[in-house]
């Protein structure tokens, strides 16, 4: 269980599922998975992991930028991981991404943990 602002949360697991989805649909088998992997600071570490197309190591820093889209024919605006790692921020996370070229990607954040009593805002997914 986490905490956080669930419609912003609710962005956050719907962007990053959509770009897995996106850049591994052309692959014969894609494979998009979402877990927990591991704890950071007593939050989990959860990771959406695909497939697909991948991302070279000189531009995992450059593809958070509002509007930094590695491929310009893709679809979609570049503001998506921008507004993922501003959420994550926001809630106490941190947010990273482990890919290569040609070998898939996945994008681990971690998100603050606990239990939800009744009066506790914001609410718990």
């Amino acid at each position: 269980m986490v905490h956080g602002d669930r419609r912003r949360l609710f962005e956050v697991f719907q962007n990053l599922i959509d770009n897995a989805v996106k850049f591994s649909s052309s692959q014969p088998e894609p494979l998009v998975e979402i877990g927990v992997d591991g704890y950071e600071d007593e939050m989990p570490i959860i990771v959406v992991r695909d497939n697909g197309a991948g991302i070279s190591p000189e531009h995992h820093e450059r593809i958070f930028g509002l509007f930094n889209k590695l491929d310009p024919a893709a679809e979609g605006t570049g503001v998506g991981l921008a507004l993922v790692k501003r959420i994550i921020e926001f809630h106490g996370g941190r947010i990273w991404v482990q890919s290569e070229a040609g070998k898939g990607a996945a994008f681990y954040f971690t998100l603050p943990a606990g239990k939800r009593d009744q009066d506790n805002i914001p609410e718990s997914i």
